[in-house]
């Protein structure tokens, strides 16, 4: 009966084309996507307010990359707020690219091929009679992230198996596929039929351009864009001491709000937009791009809104008309004076500090944004104190004001630092306690490195039924009788050493967690690091006890003594076996301190 029901409540998203235009329908109605990129989707308990939220800036569609374990709750607080949902489905990266360090062999790799068609067509499955769901939106710029043509016709031949099966279990939304610019298209064109509507990641002046891309191939399908905004540092030429030159807020606000109306919402082969990126963050793209920076609303929030509606922003974002640094080369822990002027309509107080990004190093060090020490006044001007680094650092402002908004600029200055320079892993130094495992929640390794008999082996993050502390403990079990197994927790994900990630874990005195397994005495060799010197981007230490696991909590130590903790690739790794029968191990609190 539910399944009836579902199906009498479905919307049937169409494509119709009058002459040269073509129109998105739902339920026989036209359906201009007024859309936003969403990245609240792990805060269940949120959605509500977040979707609120969505209905005052105009938002009609969201956008996922891929779907999890709460997409029924997304769903149904869409449909709640009358909101559709492009539901993502993930398909992995040929090699390390824009977003993602993954790395995987479409010419030979059948068996993870054929895990990314079942996922595919199990989510399609399960969600295709809800509501909510507007269209499919398959991979996210996989050929842009992948090396050679051989493997694109690889890929090509699994996107079209992916969405030729996809038209048979479901007739009520359209596939979307998602590439970058335009790198799909000839391989679409030529390989993946079954696409209905192109869905192509554009920034600022680029998405003028798209309809005329798709007239010159003679492609005759629709366009969404799947991502838009402001210029990407991709495509920005302009540096002041090897830093890219961000553009300014006010650029930024322009980009969408008169953007949307300039190059998308005109075209006539142009279905909609999502705009990049609805969600909060305290990283290198979040002043770039994003609504929000650590939890303050951005020019970008209150464009969406003006594109959307018309509306003005009901606060404006205080503007820092000027930013300016001394030129040349500074030692590193020295002060230097800052030029700043900034303004705010509504007279409101603000509040200014300053940080700094490097973009050198891992993906998530060259993500990172550090606080800068200060001191000053706007009233008698600010002194930065510049950080142990050795190069050009990109130096930002934030000016808050009392209604949460802030507005933010940045420019560059070079600094000097032997120490810093001589440095052989430029990753993220992390703040002791450094919790490896917690609850299973914003893990910085991932639980991806599976050895020996693997294939005998689950594992769970988030283990209700055995927790020594917090809600959930790390399970690993072993479904055979004989044979070893291993698990390593690495960073970044599905790699073994060739590309630069882990933590500086420098100062830590000992690495401890809490075990127990669901048969006594069961012998199992836990520690850290694995990766070795014969790979690129080594462990710089491997520590690890052999120990004879109970059936109750206990908490295991490992002192540290002089090991170089400056990159700890894999935070956790685990090896055991299985005589006569499997078993289950549960970990919990894994900790450098």
């Amino acid at each position: 009966m539910l399944g009836l029901f579902f199906q009498l409540l479905c919307a049937q998203t169409t494509i119709q084309k009058t002459g040269s235009n073509w129109q998105l329908l739902v339920d026989g109605s036209p359906f201009d996507i007024k859309g936003v990129t969403f990245g609240y989707d792990k805060d269940i308990e949120n959605y509500d307010t977040y979707f609120k939220d969505l209905n005052f800036l105009g938002v009609n569609a969201i956008r996922t990359w891929a779907t999890g374990d709460n997409m029924p709750q997304l769903l149904e607080a869409a449909q709640k707020h009358n909101i559709k949902v492009m539901v993502g489905i993930w398909m992995r990266h040929g090699r390390p690219g824009m977003e993602d360090d993954d790395s995987f062999n479409y010419l030979d790799d059948k068996e993870g091929i054929e895990v990314m068609y079942n996922n595919a067509i199990n989510v399609v499955r399960q969600y295709k009679d809800h509501p909510a769901v507007l269209t499919w939106g398959i991979g996210n710029e996989v050929y842009l992230n992948m090396a050679t043509d051989k493997e694109k016709v690889a890929y090509s031949k699994v996107l079209e198996r992916i969405c030729s099966e996809i038209k048979q279990i479901d007739q009520n939304h359209p596939i979307t596929s998602v590439e970058a610019w335009t790198f799909g298209m000839e391989w679409w064109q030529k390989h993946v039929p079954s696409i209905d509507i192109y869905g192509l990641n554009s920034y600022g002046a680029g998405a003028g351009f798209l309809a005329s891309e798709l007239k010159k191939r003679n492609i005759d399908k629709p366009y969404i864009i799947t991502e838009f905004g402001v210029t990407g540092e991709w495509d920005i030429k302009a540096e002041k001491h090897g830093v890219k030159q961000e553009p300014t807020d006010q650029q930024k606000y322009d980009a969408i709000a008169k953007g949307y109306h300039k190059w998308i919402a005109n075209e006539s082969t142009n279905l909609g937009v999502f705009v990049f990126h609805y969600g909060d963050g305290n990283h290198f793209g979040s002043p770039w791009l994003h609504t929000h920076h650590t939890g303050a609303y951005r020019p970008q929030y209150w464009a969406i809104r003006d594109a959307f509606t018309g509306e003005k922003p009901i606060n404006n974002v205080p503007v820092v008309e000027d930013l300016e640094l001394p030129d040349g080369a500074f030692k590193s822990e020295s002060w230097v004076p800052v030029i700043l002027k900034v303004s705010d309509i509504e007279n409101d107080t603000l509040a200014v500090s300053f940080h700094y990004n490097h973009r050198k190093g891992s993906r998530i060090r060259r993500n990172q944004i550090n606080p800068l020490v200060h001191r000053g006044s706007l009233e008698n001007g600010f002194e930065i104190q510049l950080p142990k680094e050795d190069g050009g650092i990109k130096v930002y402002v934030n000016v808050k004001d009392s209604y949460n908004n802030v507005g933010i600029a940045s420019t560059a200055i070079r600094v000097t630092d032997e120490e810093a320079k001589n440095r052989k892993y430029l990753v993220p130094k992390v703040k002791l306690p450094f919790y490896v495992y917690q609850d299973g929640e914003d893990m910085p390794y991932a639980p991806s490195a599976y050895m020996g008999n693997f294939k005998k082996m689950a594992v769970n993050t988030k283990d209700t039924t055995n927790v020594y502390y917090g809600s959930s403990s790390l399970k690993i079990s072993y479904n055979h009788h004989y044979n070893w197994y291993g698990l390593g927790m690495v960073n970044p994900a599905n790699d073994w050493g060739d590309i630069l990630g882990g933590y500086d874990i420098s100062g830590a005195r000992t690495f401890s967690f809490w075990a127990k397994a669901s048969k006594d005495k069961l012998t199992a060799t836990i520690g850290f690091g694995l990766i070795g010197k014969d790979k690129t981007y080594p462990d710089t230490a491997k520590e690890a006890i052999k120990i004879k696991l109970g059936t109750k909590w206990k908490k295991y130590t490992i002192k540290l003594k002089k090991q170089d903790l400056s990159c700890i690739r894999s935070g956790f790794t685990l090896f055991s076996q299985s005589y006569g029968s499997g078993h289950d191990i549960y970990i919990d609190e894994v900790v450098f301190e």
